[in-house]
């Protein structure tokens, strides 16, 4: 997929001939990769530039457009990574990446099951024939298990070391085939000892590990699908002689002429050229109230047209629409948070060499000390089992999955590992208004007001109409056993509300008019009048309720260093009243480019910030922001775009997730730790030849259950 890139300021006297591309490249596992990506990747002929999204491991290339997709390819393999066209199947790609992890796991198990048990005859005291025969029988299981197993490490260690470099799964690779070929050696020779166990073991541990750690990382969706899907797949065009044709909303041109029904969501920006409706645009800007438009006003995609048919000219198609621009913000702002760098992966860093040169220390001394090839080989392989990396790679994975698990029972549901770690730093919260702080449904005040006949009328006028407002009204008379009353020449009129007759007289349900908007002064509150005839008339108001635990999780929020502010793309005078209210600062009126730069200036001055919002107004920042969250029901795109789900209408959710994520942190340093610790203990009793590699597969072994003991105690961090 190609496209000039968004929010890019080039001019063409500066970059005149300068496209971007985005390719999977499923094998980025840390921040050795990053760098590497977008350090040499460059060096390559017609190569600008390289932005990897860490999260969704993808990486955007800006390159002359002469450079081809598979020119591109080769330039990733030149560097050690096997590159893929993006299209669509970049989350089938990921799910049989993961697959081929969860295969490889089973297959060590079992192996490593089978040979232990096979290697108790011989730690038992098997002599002679019957050792030679046990150790043929485990040959036979772990080579070929190894040869299987094995290869998500092989084939990542061949790419790195084919581009003269190195990665975590080198030493992991000459480990594993150093005690196997040895292993070989001591069965062919009649040797005493074998350790196709440790190989085998190993093998289940890091890929225990590393599934865990694909499971958790997830791919964070860059929201564009889920734009689409928001936007209507074709509208009715007219031609010149006004008959109308549907037309996929790909084949739409600018300059046509659509004819947009009630009910209809818009397939295209335009300006309205006949007719006159309300639009819900909730899902652009998040606010509650429908905006009436009529001739000459624009309208965008993705936006409902409630009341009754308008004529629309094309404006804007396909990747220039507001709706695309916005898909565009998110996956920038993604981008930008995917250079966030996990703690394991920093730990990671230091070591690939670090293990490289013990080893090598280790088999030049005892060379040099005159132990022999095969001595020293045994020394050396010792040294790369004893310092393989099972406890630090399950020190991160498994804290994720017990927390995570613990997250989910209490209705939290994460997507991705990093965020942990970020949401444990944050130190401030933004809260959308709409649907966040408040629960979204607009409910009816004064109702009890009304006679049982009023209500009826009320109820019967409602059912006439689709409007957010009937809806609600409808609703909030369902609950008294009430029909709706039998009316007559019921008529909606687009932007002025339902007409009708009841027993000879005029009732309506309608928009306020100048006099009635006088004496209305409840800046939070939606309002509509009830017309009964003979002049009577009740004003209901409508009011989006808070969240039952607003207030109390602000004052958490707050008590946890994260002073909470609203960004709400709603009226200024409805975000300041229910600012006032919670007694916390608050900014209304924002486009989703809006929150997105407040936020950016933000995290510019060193704010750390959480944001929470629910609608797709809202995705760029949530995909922008140190770290996000979104309610259950929130739109496709903002649970996307979020790091967590969060289900219920409660908010001390948000306090709780901040706790537990500072709670993971400490569990995760104190894995770190006691990986590290069990390195500096272990490493110089195998330098000084006192470990064979049976005992330093059982010691590695030791220090992982450790650490999963150790992240156990997380099953209680969410309360």
């Amino acid at each position: 997929m190609t496209y000039i890139a968004p929010g890019e300021a080039w001019s063409e006297a500066q970059e005149p001939e300068r496209v971007e591309t985005r390719l999977a490249v499923p094998d980025i596992y840390c921040a050795g990769c990053i760098s590497k990506i977008e350090r040499h990747l460059p060096a390559w002929p017609g190569i600008h530039a390289a932005r990897v999204n860490f999260s969704s491991r993808t990486v955007v290339v800006s390159h002359l457009p002469d450079l081809a997709e598979p020119d591109l390819i080769r330039a990733f393999d030149a560097i050690g990574y096997d590159a893929q066209p993006l299209h669509n199947a970049a989350s089938f790609e990921r799910s049989q990446g993961l697959k081929r992890l969860i295969r490889a796991l089973a297959v060590a198990a079992f192996a490593a099951m089978n040979v232990m048990l096979l290697s108790v005859s011989v730690w038992s005291g098997a002599e002679g024939h019957s050792r030679d025969l046990f150790h043929w029988i485990s040959a036979a299981i772990a080579i070929p298990a190894v040869a299987y197993a094995g290869r998500p490490f092989f084939d990542s260690a061949a790419r790195a070391l084919r581009a003269g470099t190195t990665n975590m799964d080198v030493p992991i690779s000459i480990g594993v085939l150093l005690a196997t070929g040895m292993s070989l050696y001591e069965t062919a020779t009649s040797g005493r000892h074998a350790w196709f166990d440790g190989a085998v073991m190993l093998l289940t541990f890091l890929l225990a590990g590393r599934v865990l750690d694909e499971m958790m990382r997830g791919r964070a969706a860059s929201g564009a699908e889920a734009l689409v899907r928001r936007t209507a797949p074709g509208a009715m065009r007219l031609d010149a002689r006004g008959e109308s044709q549907w037309v996929a909303a790909d084949a739409l041109q600018v300059g046509d002429q659509l004819l947009v029904a009630a009910g209809e969501r818009l397939a295209a920006d335009g300006i309205i050229e006949r007719g006159r409706s309300r639009f819900d645009l909730s899902l652009l800007t998040g606010e509650s109230e429908p905006v009436l438009r009529g001739p000459g006003d624009a309208a965008a995609a993705g936006t409902l047209n409630l009341d009754g048919p308008v004529v629309l000219r094309v404006t804007a198609v396909g990747e220039a629409r507001a709706i695309a621009e916005i898909a565009r913000l998110m996956e920038g702002a993604t981008q930008a948070k995917s250079r966030y760098v996990r703690l394991a992966d920093r730990a990671a860093r230091l070591y690939a060499p670090a293990v490289h040169l013990l080893a090598a220390l280790s088999f030049a001394g005892w060379m040099i000390a005159g132990a022999g090839v095969h001595q020293s080989l045994l020394i050396a392989t010792a040294v790369l089992l004893i310092t393989c990396p099972c406890a630090l790679g399950l020190a991160v994975p498994v804290a994720q999955v017990v927390v995570c698990s613990a997250m989910m029972r209490a209705g939290l549901l994460g997507k991705e590992g990093s965020e942990l770690e970020r949401r444990a730093t944050a130190n401030a919260a933004l809260l959308d208004k709409t649907g966040t702080l408040t629960l979204g449904r607009p409910k009816p005040s004064g109702l009890e007001a009304l006679s049982e006949q009023e209500r009826r009328i009320a109820r019967g006028l409602a059912m006439a109409s689709r409007h957010p407002i009937a809806v609600a009204l409808r609703q909030g008379l369902g609950g008294g056993g009430v029909g709706p009353a039998a009316l007559a020449d019921i008529e909606e009129r687009a932007g002025e509300g339902v007409y009708a007759r009841f027993e000879g007289r005029a009732v309506a349900m309608r928009r306020l008019n100048a006099a009635e908007l006088a004496t209305v002064r409840d800046e939070a509150s939606m309002t509509v009048a009830l017309d009964l005839g003979e002049g009577r008339a009740h004003i209901i108001r409508f009011a989006d309720a808070l969240r039952p635990d607003a207030g109390e999780a602000v004052r958490e929020l707050a008590a946890l260093g994260l002073p909470p502010s609203i960004m709400s793309g709603d009226r200024p005078d409805a975000v300041r009243a229910l600012a006032g209210q919670l007694g916390i600062p608050a900014i209304g009126g924002m486009s989703p480019a809006d929150k997105l730069a407040h936020l950016e200036s933000q995290v510019k001055a060193g704010v750390r910030p959480l944001m929470v919002g629910d609608g797709l107004n809202d995705g760029p920042a949530l995909a922008a922001a140190h770290v996000s969250m979104a309610p259950g029901s929130a739109s496709d795109v903002g649970q996307q775009a979020a790091d967590i789900v969060f289900l219920g209408d409660g908010l001390l959710c948000l306090p709780r997730a901040v706790r537990a994520s500072r709670a993971t942190m400490r569990i995760v340093r104190q894995n770190l730790i006691l990986a590290v610790g069990y390195n500096v203990f272990a490493v110089p009793l195998a330098i000084g030849g006192f470990v064979t590699p049976l005992i330093a597969a059982l010691a590695m072994s030791s220090s992982s259950l450790i650490v999963v003991a150790n992240s156990l105690r997380l099953r209680w961090a969410v309360q």
